[in-house]
Protein backbone atom coordinates (compact mmCIF):
# COMPACT_ATOMS: atom_id res chain seq x y z
CA UNK A 1 0.00 0.00 0.00
CA UNK A 2 1.34 3.36 -0.81
CA UNK A 3 1.48 6.31 1.51
CA UNK A 4 0.31 9.82 0.63
CA UNK A 5 3.20 11.17 2.42
CA UNK A 6 6.42 11.12 1.20
CA UNK A 7 10.20 11.23 2.49
CA UNK A 8 11.36 15.08 2.82
CA UNK A 9 7.53 16.35 3.34
CA UNK A 10 6.47 18.80 5.22
CA UNK A 11 4.40 18.01 8.40
CA UNK A 12 1.86 19.28 11.03
CA UNK A 13 1.21 17.33 13.70
CA UNK A 14 -2.91 17.06 14.45
CA UNK A 15 -2.94 14.75 17.11
CA UNK A 16 -0.63 13.19 20.10
CA UNK A 17 1.59 14.99 22.80
CA UNK A 18 3.59 16.87 19.90
CA UNK A 19 0.32 18.87 18.93
CA UNK A 20 1.34 22.15 20.17
CA UNK A 21 4.24 22.69 17.77
CA UNK A 22 2.19 23.74 15.07
CA UNK A 23 5.30 24.90 12.59
CA UNK A 24 6.12 22.41 9.59
CA UNK A 25 8.13 19.48 10.48
CA UNK A 26 10.28 17.08 7.96
CA UNK A 27 9.44 14.02 6.92
CA UNK A 28 12.58 11.50 7.74
CA UNK A 29 11.53 8.47 6.36
CA UNK A 30 8.10 6.74 6.05
CA UNK A 31 7.34 3.01 7.44
CA UNK A 32 4.77 1.82 5.12
CA UNK A 33 4.03 -1.93 6.79
CA UNK A 34 3.31 -0.28 9.98
CA UNK A 35 1.58 2.80 8.45
CA UNK A 36 4.03 5.33 10.26
CA UNK A 37 6.92 7.86 9.74
CA UNK A 38 9.66 9.50 11.80
CA UNK A 39 9.26 12.59 11.59
CA UNK A 40 12.34 15.40 12.68
CA UNK A 41 11.93 16.88 16.44
CA UNK A 42 8.46 14.93 16.83
CA UNK A 43 8.19 11.91 19.52
CA UNK A 44 11.49 12.23 20.61
CA UNK A 45 12.83 9.51 23.21
CA UNK A 46 16.16 8.39 25.17
CA UNK A 47 17.91 5.36 24.18
CA UNK A 48 20.66 3.98 26.54
CA UNK A 49 23.63 3.34 24.18
CA UNK A 50 26.51 1.06 25.16
CA UNK A 51 30.05 2.41 24.38
CA UNK A 52 31.77 0.99 21.49
CA UNK A 53 35.74 2.26 21.19
CA UNK A 54 35.68 0.47 17.66
CA UNK A 55 32.83 2.17 15.72
CA UNK A 56 34.23 5.16 17.93
CA UNK A 57 30.88 5.75 19.90
CA UNK A 58 30.24 6.94 23.81
CA UNK A 59 28.42 5.25 26.16
CA UNK A 60 24.83 7.22 27.71
CA UNK A 61 21.43 8.29 27.29
CA UNK A 62 21.21 9.42 23.68
CA UNK A 63 18.02 10.96 22.32
CA UNK A 64 16.09 9.90 19.27
CA UNK A 65 12.91 10.43 17.07
CA UNK A 66 10.62 7.38 17.13
CA UNK A 67 8.05 6.80 14.40
CA UNK A 68 4.69 8.23 14.58
CA UNK A 69 1.35 6.95 13.59
CA UNK A 70 0.34 8.68 9.97
CA UNK A 71 -2.94 9.38 11.17
CA UNK A 72 -1.67 12.30 13.66
CA UNK A 73 -0.01 14.01 11.18
CA UNK A 74 -1.27 15.89 7.94
CA UNK A 75 0.85 17.43 5.11
CA UNK A 76 1.49 21.31 4.85
CA UNK A 77 0.58 23.32 1.74
CA UNK A 78 2.99 25.92 1.36
CA UNK A 79 0.71 27.82 -1.01
CA UNK A 80 -2.05 27.69 1.41
CA UNK A 81 0.51 28.06 4.63
CA UNK A 82 -2.23 25.64 6.43
CA UNK A 83 -2.47 21.42 7.19
CA UNK A 84 -4.45 19.74 3.64
CA UNK A 85 -5.54 16.71 2.96
CA UNK A 86 -4.22 14.92 -0.38
CA UNK A 87 -5.20 14.47 -3.67
CA UNK A 88 -3.85 12.52 -7.10
CA UNK A 89 -4.61 14.24 -10.55
CA UNK A 90 -2.70 13.34 -13.85
CA UNK A 91 -0.23 16.09 -15.85
CA UNK A 92 0.17 13.91 -18.86
CA UNK A 93 1.63 10.18 -18.64
CA UNK A 94 2.35 11.67 -14.51
CA UNK A 95 0.46 11.30 -11.40
CA UNK A 96 1.23 14.21 -9.37
CA UNK A 97 -0.03 14.70 -5.79
CA UNK A 98 -2.36 18.02 -5.38
CA UNK A 99 -3.44 19.98 -2.46
CA UNK A 100 -7.38 19.10 -1.73
CA UNK A 101 -7.83 23.15 -0.52
CA UNK A 102 -6.39 25.25 -3.33
CA UNK A 103 -5.05 22.60 -5.88
CA UNK A 104 -1.67 23.29 -6.15
CA UNK A 105 0.96 20.73 -6.57
CA UNK A 106 2.87 19.32 -3.82
CA UNK A 107 6.49 18.78 -4.30
CA UNK A 108 8.56 16.83 -1.62
CA UNK A 109 11.16 19.63 -0.05
CA UNK A 110 14.23 17.50 -1.63
CA UNK A 111 12.96 17.14 -5.45
CA UNK A 112 11.77 19.05 -7.90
Amino acid sequence: MSLKIQRNDQVVVIAGKDKKLDRPRRVLSVIPDENKILVEHVHVVKKNVRPNPQKNIKGGIAEQEAPVHISNVAIYCSSCNKPTRVGYKFEGDTKVRVCKKCGNTLVAKGKK
